[in-house]
């Protein structure tokens, strides 16, 4: 059994600032996961294969700005992280082009955590 920093992990984060309803802030997580899961298939899929396996864990936490979302995805970028940024279409609650979630991995939990661990959990 691999050790806790050694899983694997996907993170969601998501923006506190913009309110959203938990219908959309669910809606625009399940983007982020799929299209990380996407881009792994293509760049990494063992390591998503591994990933499924092993129980597909995602957590879900809150960047308090877009400024501070749009920092860690480049920070994710540099290190090598699977990421992807979701901007909403605007049929619903918000503008068309806004940044909603950010999403991680699946990758390392250490090396994921480094860039989230001071994000609160969503409740």
């Amino acid at each position: 059994m691999a050790k806790k920093e050694d899983t694997l992990t996907m993170i969601l984060v998501t923006r506190k600032d913009l309110k959203l309803s938990r219908g959309k802030l669910a809606a625009q997580c399940g983007h982020a996961a799929v299209e990380c899961a996407l881009k792994a298939k293509r760049e990494c899929p063992k390591k998503l294969e591994n990933w499924r396996q092993n129980g597909a864990r995602k957590i879900v936490v809150e960047a308090p700005s877009l400024d501070s979302l749009k920092r860690l995805f480049g920070e994710a970028q540099a290190a090598g992280i699977v990421s992807y940024m979701v901007r909403d279409a605007g049929h619903t609650e918000i503008p068309s082009g806004t940044v909603t979630v950010v999403g991680l991995g699946p990758g390392s939990r250490r090396e994921i955590d480094q860039l989230t661990g001071g994000f609160s959990l969503v409740n």
